[in-house]
């Protein structure tokens, strides 16, 4: 039965990988054809079938050729040189991808900002572009002033849309340029080596940093998702993720463009309307983040949940305690789970729906794409080397930091690292000296284990991942088992300080039905969790802190540890002598402070 199972999964591992190479191999043969250029000929090609399509605004094929034609225009009116950077803050919208299409046709490079920020986080994604534009939606206004006191960029500020405000109007302005086919005078010479937009990290352990995405990574992401969604002229890809990311910007748009397919672009995502939205707009793919499926997942039941004419489900970070439920109850025909990050150069694909795994390499294409698993210290966050220097490849199953082989071969541009926009960051991301001097490879921050079969498995993000009792602690492993308690909708699991202890205590944030059964999560957790994982404090909230792209965020959670006089949300201590969790209140939190329980 084994055997049949590795030839079935290898087989559609084959089809699916031969088709993926088909679309991509190409493109490293064709250095002057960029994406901008594609948008021209499918505007020819398809005309007035829909493109994009939203509540606000629709766009043709040939519109959205037409709309970035003026966009191109006008850049080359300001002067924009190639090369030079334009920022863009703008909510999910249709006219979000005509603006970047249109800029970068002329060589510009154009910085997505992420429409949560304000303040001096939002000043520093524009500070470190050094912009020479920033094109601003009415509606993001507000947060762009808040962040100008900070701003040391030089740029002009263009408005989009109707606001109170002494900025031109950028939609006004276009308006006065035409949308034909640029011509030959108009025309910059571009390259798969020129750069084309900045996409920022979520930020979720500090500042974000600002990628460099070059037209080759547009054309590689485009097409492979073409390819392994094996997308159609018919199909109508659901896009509720976040524009100015990869997944929401590049990937859930670029691949259905391709073949002709409609994207239908939600402003954000709603479980209430989700499957509302689906059915209406007769959509067959769905581009997800693992925890919006989780919400959908804890929602109540919809009368359309079942009705939709979804044939793939594409993303990345469903967990395993998840996937399951969501397939079958949604009636999910395929899911196809991938792990990627936008600069770098580990792409791996689950295509065979082995459940909970994010995919393997196969093993006809492990010299294409050289990706190694190896030893990681949790404590001094580095992996770990021998007395040579070098480090060490972890066995089966041994949880470690995923690296990807850093590649100067002109022919395999997949295989390099684009980098951030400063070196200081960049040079971070490098490990050198792996496994033989002067090697590199990149590291992706994430701790992943690898079972004798091949399928990678997601344990944790470098810096989430503690020790206590001198054990390393998951926090996914922990956050999963909360999961599948009924009680528990959400968890946010991180490790606090305690007061003469060493390494760090688990602790988890949950959200949890009225009813919830404490005494009951306490006996679950102990079934399935050893003890030095299961968390020593718990903290109910109302609903959970996210990033714009479903990323728990933690920092202010662990500034704020197990003290009762930093939050009035109820905390609980996981007493070792009743074995059961306990209400902390100001004596007790002193007493463990003063090491006065048997932690």
């Amino acid at each position: 039965m084994e055997i049949f199972e590795r030839l079935t999964a290898d087989l559609t591992c084959l089809g699916d990988c031969t088709r993926a190479l088909r679309y991509t191999t190409h493109i490293a043969r064709n250095p002057t054809r960029v994406f901008p250029q594609l948008i021209d000929e499918l505007a020819e090609k398809y005309a007035d079938a829909p493109a994009l399509l939203s509540d606000r605004e629709n766009f043709s094929y040939r519109e959205l050729g037409t709309r970035s034609n003026r966009y191109a225009r006008w850049a080359l009116s300001q002067g924009i040189a190639k090369g030079d950077t334009i920022c863009l803050l703008m909510p999910n919208r249709p006219e979000f991808l005509t603006i970047w299409i249109g800029v970068t046709r002329v060589g510009g490079v154009v910085a997505l900002l992420n429409t949560n920020l304000i303040g001096m986080a939002l000043a520093h994604c524009i500070n470190v572009v050094a912009p020479r534009h920033i094109i601003v939606d009415a509606d993001m206004l507000t947060a762009l002033q808040s962040a100008q006191p900070h701003i040391t960029a030089n740029a002009k500020v263009w408005l989009h849309g109707n606001a109170v405000a002494n900025h031109p109007r950028i939609d006004c302005e276009v308006e006065e340029h035409p949308g034909g086919k640029l011509t030959e005078s108009e025309r910059r010479t571009l390259t798969i080596e020129d750069r084309a937009l900045f996409i920022y990290t979520s930020g979720t352990t500090g500042l974000p940093k600002a990628a460099n995405v070059n037209h080759y990574r547009l054309m590689l992401a485009t097409h492979a998702f073409a390819a392994v969604m094996n997308t159609r002229a018919s199909d109508r890809m659901y896009d509720c993720l976040p524009l100015y990311h990869t997944s929401g910007g590049v990937l859930a748009t670029g691949s259905l463009l391709l073949k002709g397919g409609s994207v239908v672009i939600r402003d954000r995502f709603s479980v209430r309307e989700f499957w509302d939205d689906v059915v209406r707009w007769d959509c067959t793919l769905l581009q997800y983040i693992g925890e919006f499926c989780r919400y959908l997942v804890n929602s109540p039941p919809h009368p359309k949940e079942r009705e939709h004419r979804l044939r793939i489900a594409c993303g990345n970070g469903l967990r395993p305690d998840v996937w399951s439920e969501f397939k079958q109850r949604f009636r999910i025909p395929r899911i196809i789970e991938f792990y990627a990050a936008t600069e770098g150069n580990v792409t791996i694909f689950n295509f065979d729906g082995k459940e909970g795994a994010v995919g393997r390499v196969p093993w006809f294409l492990a010299h294409r794409f050289p990706v190694k698993v190896v030893r990681f210290d949790v404590e001094r966050q580095q992996p770990i080397r021998t007395a040579e220097g070098f480090c060490i490849e972890c066995d089966d199953d041994e949880p470690g930091e995923v690296i990807g082989k850093i590649l100067r071969d002109a022919s395999k541009p997949s295989a390099r690292f684009e980098g951030y926009a400063t070196e200081e960051e960049t040079e971070k991301k490098i490990l050198r000296d792996v496994f033989q001097k002067g090697d590199t490879w990149f590291r992706t921050g994430d701790l992943m284990r690898k079972d004798a079969r091949g399928y990678f498995y997601f344990v944790d993000r470098i810096g989430d991942t503690f020790r206590w009792k001198g054990e390393n602690v998951s926090t996914t492993e922990v956050a999963e088992a909360m999961g599948t308690f009924a009680g528990v909708k959400d968890a946010n699991v991180y490790g606090v300080s305690v007061p003469g202890r060493d390494g760090r205590a688990g602790m988890a944030a949950i959200v949890v039905n009225d009813n919830v059964n404490l005494t009951a999560l306490h006996d679950h957790l102990a079934e399935r969790l050893p003890d030095y994982a299961r968390p020593v404090f718990l903290r109910i909230r109302q609903d959970m802190d996210m990033t714009a792209t479903f990323k728990q965020k933690k920092l202010d959670l662990v500034k704020q540890g197990f003290d009762p006089e930093a939050t009035v949300e109820p905390l609980y201590f996981n007493d070792p002598v009743v074995k059961a969790f306990v209400r902390i209140d100001a004596p007790l939190y002193q007493r463990i402070c003063m090491g006065d329980t048997r932690l």
